[in-house]
Parts: C-alpha cells; structure tokens; sequence
C-alpha cells in the first residue's frame, strides 16, 4: 500500500475567518492519502496585538470594530481556536517563534515531510524553508494571480467588481504570491457583498480545493504541474486604506 502524503501545514491564530478553513479541511481530509504530520500556528499579522488592533479599527470604523471585537472575544471565551481543531483531530501542534528559525527548518527536515502547506501564514518563508520538504512548498490565496498579489484579496476583487473571487493554489517562491499555480476555484459574487460572507466561504471552498491537490499529489507523488505567472500582468495590493473602504461602501458592499 503506497505510504500517505506527510504534509505540514503552517497558518495563523484567526478563530474568526481561518479557522473555517480548518473546520473543513480537518473533517474532510483523507487519511488514508494525507497524513498531517504537523500544524504551526503563528500570531495573526506576526506583530504586536496593539498594533493589529490598531490597523483593523482603521480598516472597519468604530462600530463594525467593536462588533468584530466581541465576536473575537466569545470566540476566544469558547476556545473556538484552530489548535483545538488540530487536537482534535489529532494532529501534534509545531511550535516556534518564527518558522524560519533554523531550530524549526531542521526539525523540519528531520520529520522527512512531503509538502509544506501555507494557509494565511503570516511570514514569508525564507529560502532555506521552502527547500526543506521533498515537494517544497504551496500557499492558498483568496485572489486570482499575478492580478490581486498581497494582503485583503477578497476586499480588493470586491472593490474593482469582479464577478467572482478566485482561489488560487500555487507554488511558493522567494518573491510573495510569485509562484506558478496548481489549481484555481472561482466563487461567485453579489451586486451588492458582504466580506465577512465572501471570506468565510472562500474558505471553505478553498480548503476543499486544497483537498483536491493533496489528494492528486499523493496519488502521483508529485504536486500536479503548474503555470507560470505571467509577472508583466502583476499587481500588489496592501491592507486597504479609509479611502478604499469608503469606495468599497458606496458600491453597496458591507463589511459585517
């Protein structure tokens, strides 16, 4: 019987919006074809509380800011966090301050992992990380690529009305949300969205599509082939400003 894909799976701390990604990949994962040899769960943004909080209130206005805060709170309250999912599941819990710590890498390297599997993290992985499991690395991001590279993808695609969001799963490269991609799944979009509707199941969707890919690449023993970027049509979006907000309101969009 072939051996199961050993995949090591790095995210962030978000008992809000990853963590519905968690609540189907870990329900839905095949065994049998994908062992989850190891979860690291780094803080959101990788930076000062005070700071994160800052930035979100800048992002959602004072009222969706509190709204958001006491949703955080009674999911904290409740330890709705993504480590329970994981022990639940099963899957031992990785921890390091920064997974490009030496420490991590080689410990890394020693648990003889097949695949590295990026979901929101929120460092960029150095090169000596993105060498260090057989098949290398692959990030899931809620935008189609090389047009919607950065942070919000979900908040961006809204914004400039596209149809549909497209999630998109692609290898990882030095340079951010550079990689070829391996697979992509669109979702539809309102005339007038929500974005706490659009993340969450955007989620959803995606961990069910990164399921697809770890199934083939177990099947095969390698990630299935990927297309280039074309960097000439790329665009960076960073963590969108009042200004873009007020835009995105007066579409019709909502935040909450």
């Amino acid at each position: 019987m072939k051996k199961p894909l050993r995949v090591h799976v790095i995210t962030e701390d978000d008992p809000l919006y990853v963590r519905c990604f968690f609540e189907v990949f870990l329900r839905e994962c095949p065994r049998d074809q994908i062992e989850l040899a190891g979860m690291t769960i780094s803080r959101a943004f990788h930076e000062p509380i005070f700071k994160t909080a800052r930035r979100i209130h800048r992002f959602y206005g004072t009222v969706d800011f509190l709204r958001l805060a006491a949703r955080f709170a009674a999911a904290k309250i409740r330890n709705h966090s993504i480590g329970r999912l994981a022990v639940e599941a099963g899957v031992p819990l990785i921890e390091t301050n920064s997974v490009n710590a030496p420490a991590f890498v080689e410990r890394l390297g020693s648990a003889s992992i097949d695949l590295i599997v990026s979901v929101a993290a929120p460092e960029v992985f150095k090169a000596s990380l993105l060498r260090v499991a057989r098949l290398g690395c692959i990030n899931i991001h809620s935008g189609r690529l090389p047009k919607y590279r950065g942070m919000m993808p979900t908040f961006w695609q809204l914004r400039h009305g596209e149809r549909e969001a497209v999630v998109t799963i692609h290898e990882m490269a030095e340079k951010l949300d550079a990689g070829g991609v391996i697979s992509t799944r669109a979702f539809a979009l309102r005339e007038r969205d929500v974005l706490d509707r659009v993340i969450r199941e955007t989620k959803r969707e995606g961990a069910r599509e990164m399921i697809d890919v770890l199934r083939r690449t177990s099947e095969t023993g390698a990630l299935p082939k990927a297309t280039p970027l074309d960097m000439g049509q790329a665009s960076y979006f960073r963590f969108p400003d009042p200004e873009n907000v007020r835009a995105f309101r007066a579409l019709g969009h909502k935040l909450l």
